[in-house]
Formats: structure tokens, C-alpha cells, sequence
């Protein structure tokens, strides 16, 4: 299904130097020796374990199942559907696409299952079609009207996938092409469909603000484009129209007899003939699909946009060498946990995606419940953060301390979720964990770099948020058959819903027998064991769809290659104690004092410090006679305590500047004074 243009490397070219010692080479070490030099994950899975037999066994069932659902949804509306839109001579919504994109290309679809068992009918992919897919090698967001599925009108889930699909187009920056066949808005659900913010309306805001922007927006009308969908040619910046099939007006024949009394063919009314030669709505008119499909093609192909940005492949090399990972991918199938209580290491699933299966791990001794590190992703580098056990105070620090990194050095983000939340309980409480939390969401929510999310098993409560979850707007969000997205888990709410209710029948004096509570609390497990469920959530959209965990990396690397953007936007943190982590960031000249000098602080106390740094800035306090003569602020030694240090930079005294010697990364650095415990 996916195709990808980089150069893959050899096995023997894990890494290029300029100079290579002839007796000691990298590459003629033995392999243990080479893992550690080069952080390759080690193989820890173990085959033979029950554990991965029930994975597998689990797995393969969903995804039998999956697959099934996929199978009805390629169906469209339906073998009589199919066969009418065969008889006016048009194609499907997917064999546009198809005959769009490059030969043999990769193409994503977009939220496959939307609107899944949502409606009493059948609404196969919510009647439209998205996804991304290359274009004489620049990536494109298609938009695709399905007419067999309720002659392709909106219902309230066809207009939020229309609206993500445009989201995502201008949070990377990619054009959009519309392949219109639609009835407009579903009657029958007009008030869920036309008056609000995120209806209807929002389509054609969306399209205009992208304009403006120079993202390009094209339009091909296959068939019909009736009322307010009428405007998506009409404010498209280019529009190619089919003869015979396509049409464009505001209100059909049947309305305009109704209001007016005039007898018109759909043809005269608003074909492609009258738009192309007397109204001017449509800029090319096309013979046939065919014909349509091929001149949407050529409006691409002279597209100009900043910066080459899109394009996925405008030489053969590139991308940069890479190679495939050392493990096999299919084994991510029996990784993914059954039982969300199951313990997994999400360094076995890291070691499956990445290049060579190599990552240099950041604080790898430190809150250890979260894994941080460095890899590639065909040859992308990317910063990932992954789930080990429920977040606690240090392993929140940990996490926002590596996002901060990587929207410095403007790393794009993987996030792997399998996380049960945050660590509770007074202990916790006292350690910090609300405010360590809400760094972590600062640092999620600040930071302007590609973010792609995937849930490989459980996402509970706030360390949904904490690890990107969909209201933190990933560029993409992704999901396994296994996964379960809920606000806590169903046992945990039924406990919890229970002790209320036993409360409030105390109150009234009611008896609340063994018998009744259990089926209260059977019902709310039920309830929450449903709406749990990977398919709950992708028929709502809360997903940008549900892969098979074996075509992770294929699904990564394509997200990447669309959110990568010409020009980095810069990352900004907001106040809530997050100040020290906004100041590693801000560039300051440094100085080494050489000397040992003093400070005084009040009129008592005295500290010496030898081969400190000085931060010089504008601000109350004496200079140093052997530097330059400005005001300064002292950086504090890296022992003192974090709670002091806390209040010290808050009153002034003390400030966090990166180290230009370690990149604020060593622990014992001087400047690496606000997130180190």
C-alpha cells in the first residue's frame, strides 16, 4: 500500500564519517559492541511466552474483524448504487483518487471508518473520502464525495471529517483538490448540518483562509454541486468541470420552477458549457473524468509554492540514506497488549519503526516510566516520547524537559500511548505531580513542531493530554484494533459512580441492597467497555484511523513527510511555571569569570565561586573587574536544592541560559539548573 522514495542502505553502511581510523572501524566491530556504540535497541521479545501467544491470538482476531469492516465500507452504498453511477458513466470516489495521485505511489486514507454503526443507516466513511497522496511529487489533500452513499449530502459526521481533512491541509501546508459530487447538506439533519461554527458554512471559510495563505485550492466537478455546495468551485482558485455530469448552481430545476415558474434543464441551469463560456464560475472544461481527472493533474504540476514546500521527492536522493529496522515489523501484532494491565516495553515497539532499529535514549535513568530519545524514520530524524507505566513527577519533568529539546532544535515528535494516567495518592500530591503535569501539557501544547500521536494500547484520563492526545492537535493521531480511549477505566468508574449513589440513597434513607449495586455497576462497565472501543472512537472522529500496528512505520513516515514544513515556526511557552523552561531557550552571552571571586547577597552572606558562568543582562547588581563592566545575574550551582532553586529564579536572582559547551543537556551543567532533581 505504501511506497516510499528514500535510498535504503546496506547493512554495512550504519554510518558515514569523513575520517575512519583503517585498524579501528565502526563497522568491523562486533555487533554487542557496535549495539552499545550506536544505541541499538537489543531484542528482548520473547517468543515463547504466554503472553505474546495471547497477543498474537487476540490480534489476529481484530483484525479479521477490522479487515471485515474495511471490506463494507470499499462497498460504498451498495451493488445498486454501484451499478447506477456505473451507467452515467462515472467513476468511484477511490478510482478518482487513483487515477490522480502518481503510478504507483502511496496513498493514506484518512478516517476510513467515520461514522461507523453512528446513524440507523448505513453511512459507509461518512460519505467522503480523504486522505494524502503524491502529485508530480508534491503531497495533496483530497476531499472526495461519495454519490452512492445518500447521493453523497453531508450528514453531520461527512461535515467533520471534511473540516479535519482541511485542518490537516493547512496545518501542513498541503493544496487541496476537491473531487465534487454532492447533494449539499442531508436534509432530514439540516440542524445538525447547516447553523453552527463547525457546520457547513466552515467548509467554505476554510477554503478561503487557505487561499489567502497560498495553500492552493482546486476543484473538479465529477457530478452534482447543489446549494452552498456550490461555492466550493466557485471558491476554489482553479476549477475544471465535466461535461454531461457536472453541474454547479445555488438551486436545481424542481427549486427554481417552484420559486419562479421557470422550465430549465439541469444542463442550461448550470453545466459546463454556460460555466466555462458565459459565467466564467469554471476555468476547464473537461470532455470526460478521464479528461477532468487528468487536467487536475497539469493545474498541480504548475503549482508554485515557498520554499518547495510538499514536495515529496524531487530527485531520486532526496531523502537521506536509511535503513529498515533491524526486527520484524510484523511482530508489533503481538506486542500490542490485550489486557491494558499488561506491562509493555515500548522500546520493543520503538526498536519495529525506527531506522536500523537505533535510539539514543535521553535520561534513560531518570522517570523511567517515560522513554525519550533520538531516531530516525526513513531517514527523519524524530524525537519520541513513549509510555512505560502510569507518569510520575519526574517522569512529567523528563518528558517536558525533551519537548522542550525538540521544538529548540525543531525535531518533529512521535508519541506512543499506553498510558493509564498519572500517578495519584498524597505522596504524589506532596511530590508535585499537578504542577509537573501541567508542564508537561505547557510543553505539549506550546510546542510548534510536527507532533504524530499513535495509540498502541490504553489512553486514560490526563495522560491523554500529557502525551498529545486529539485535543492537543497532532498534526495526525493513529490508532491500533487493541485500543481503549476513556477517561478512566470501566471497573474504576462503576467504584467511583457507585459510591455517589450509595451516598445519595443514604441521604434519603433509602436501602441500596448487594444485588442492585452490582447491576448499577455492571451497566456503567458496559457502557464504558463500549464506548472504550478503537471503533467508538474512530467512527466519531476522535482518530484519524485505525491501522494495522505492522504498517506503523509505512503510516509515520508518509505523516512526516506531510507535516514537514519549509521554514520552523518558533515555540513560545506560556507562564504557568514554566518561565525556567522558557529561558533555556532564549540565546544570552556567556562569560567564564576565571577567577574566584565573591558575591554578597544582603550583608551576611558570602559566596565564592570559581570558573562560573555569567549571564550578561540588563538589571540591579555589581560587575566583575576582570569581565566586562555590565550588570550581570549569577547561574547557582547545580546541587542546590530544586525547590530553591525555584525561588530563587522567581525572585531574580538566579537564571537558566543554555550551556554553549553541552547544549543544556549535561546533568551536571550549570545551566541545567530548573529540571534536574
Amino acid at each position: 500500500m505504501f511506497k516510499y522514495f528514500g535510498k535504503r542502505a546496506t547493512s554495512t553502511a550504519i554510518v558515514s564519517w569523513k575520517w575512519r581510523n583503517p585498524i579501528s572501524s565502526i563497522a568491523s566491530t562486533p555487533l554487542q559492541r557496535r549495539n552499545f556504540c550506536l544505541g541499538v535497541l537489543p531484542d528482548t521479545l520473547d517468543r515463547n511466552s504466554d503472553a505474546f501467544v495471547r497477543n498474537s491470538e487476540n490480534m489476529e482476531q481484530l483484525m479479521s474483524q477490522l479487515q471485515s469492516h474495511i471490506y463494507k465500507v470499499l462497498g460504498g452504498g451498495g451493488a445498486e448504487a454501484l451499478r447506477r453511477n456505473k451507467t452515467r458513466n462515472k467513476l468511484l470516489p477511490r478510482e478518482r483518487i487513483d487515477r490522480v495521485v502518481d503510478p504507483g505511489s502511496s496513498f493514506l486514507e484518512l478516517s476510513q471508518l467515520a461514522g461507523h454503526e453512528l446513524y440507523e443507516e448505513s453511512l459507509p466513511s461518512g460519505g467522503i473520502i480523504t486522505g494524502i497522496g503524491p502529485v508530480h511529487g508534491r503531497l495533496c489533500m483530497f476531499v472526495a464525495n461519495d454519490p452512492t452513499v445518500k447521493g453523497g449530502t453531508y450528514y453531520p459526521i461527512t461535515v467533520k471529517k471534511h473540516l479535519r481533512a482541511q485542518e490537516i491541509a493547512d496545518q501542513c501546508n498541503l493544496p487541496c483538490i476537491y473531487l465534487v459530487d454532492s447533494g449539499g447538506a442531508n436534509l432530514p439533519r439540516q440542524a445538525d448540518v447547516f447553523p453552527d461554527r463547525d457546520n457547513f458554512g466552515r467548509i467554505f471559510y476554510n477554503q478561503a483562509q487557505m487561499s489567502a495563505k497560498g495553500i492552493p485550492q482546486i476543484a473538479l466537478v465529477m457530478g452534482s454541486c447543489t446549494a452552498g455546495g456550490a461555492y466550493i468551485p466557485a471558491m476554489a482558485d482553479e476549477s475544471v468541470i465535466v461535461k454531461g455530469n457536472g453541474t454547479i448552481f445555488l438551486a436545481g430545476p424542481p427549486l427554481v420552477k417552484a420559486a419562479t415558474g421557470e422550465e430549465v434543464t439541469a444542463e442550461d441551469l448550470g453545466g459546463a458549457s454556460m460555466h466555462c463560456k458565459i459565467s466564467g464560475v469554471s476555468d476547464h472544461f473537461a470532455e470526460d473524468e478521464l479528461h477532468g481527472l487528468a487536467i487536475g493533474r497539469n493545474i498541480v504540476r504548475n503549482l508554485y509554492m515557498a520554499g518547495n514546500q510538499g514536495i515529496l521527492r524531487e530527485s531520486p536522493n532526496a531523502l537521506p540514506d536509511y535503513m529498515d529496522p533491524l526486527y520484524d515489523m510484523n511482530e508489533l501484532r503481538s506486542i500490542a497488549p490485550t489486557d491494558q494491565k499488561q506491562p509493555v516495553d515500548i522500546r520493543a515497539v520503538i526498536a519495529r519503526i525506527v531506522d536500523g532499529s537505533e535510539f539514543d535514549e535521553f535520561k534513560k535513568l531518570y522517570g523511567t516510566t517515560l522513554v525519550t530519545g533520538f531516531a530516525r524514520i526513513f531517514g527523519r530524524p524524530v524525537g519520541i516520547v513513549g509510555n512505560n507505566g502510569i507518569l510520575f513527577t519526574e517522569s512529567a519533568l523528563k518528558g517536558a524537559h525533551f519537548i522542550q529539546l525538540c521544538a529548540q532544535r525543531n525535531i518533529p515528535l512521535i508519541f506512543l500511548q499506553n498510558i493509564t494516567g498519572f500517578m495519584v495518592g498524597s505522596r504524589s500530591e506532596a511530590s508535585g505531580i499537578a504542577k509537573a503535569g501541567a508542564k508537561m501539557v505547557m510543553a505539549v501544547s506550546c510546542a510548534k513542531v510536527p507532533k504524530v500521536t499513535v495509540i498502541v494500547g490504553g489512553s486514560f484520563g490526563a495522560g491523554n493530554y500529557g502525551m498529545c492526545g486529539r485535543a492537543y492537535s497532532p498534526n495526525f493521531l493513529f490508532i491500533w484494533p487493541n485500543s481503549r480511549i476513556s477517561v478512566m477505566g470501566g471497573a474504576q468508574a462503576a467504584g467511583v459512580l457507585a459510591q455517589i449513589e450509595r451516598s445519595n440513597k443514604k441521604k434519603l434513607g433509602v436501602e441500596w441492597n448487594k444485588e442492585d449495586e452490582e447491576t448499577f455497576k455492571s451497566k456503567v462497565v458496559e457502557a464504558y467497555e463500549r464506548e472504550a472501543s478503537s471503533y467508538y472512537s474512530t467512527a466519531r472522529l476522535w482518530d484519524d484511523g485505525i491501522i494495522d500496528p505492522a504498517d506503523t512505520r509505512k503510516v509515520l513516515g508518509l505523516s512526516l513527510s506531510a507535516s514537514m514544513k519549509p521554514v520552523a515556526e518558533e515555540t513560545k511557552f506560556g507562564v504557568n511555571e514554566m518561565q525556567e523552561l522558557k529561558s533555556m531557550l532564549a540565546p544570552k552571552r556567556l562569560c567564564d569569570g576565571r577567577d574566584t571571586w565573591e558575591w554578597k547577597w544582603g550583608k551576611s552572606k558570602v559566596f565564592s565561586v570559581k570558573s562560573m558562568y555569567i549571564v550578561l543582562m540588563g538589571g540591579q547588581g555589581g560587575h566583575h573587574p576582570h569581565l566586562h563592566p555590565f550588570p550581570y545575574k549569577v547561574v547557582w550551582k547545580a546541587n542546590v536544592p530544586l525547590n530553591v532553586r525555584f525561588k530563587l529564579f522567581k525572585r531574580g536572582i538566579i537564571d537558566n541560559p543554555t550551556c554553549v559547551l553541552c547544549n543544556a543537556t549535561a546533568e551536571n551543567c550549570l545551566s541545567s539548573l530548573c529540571l534536574l532533581p
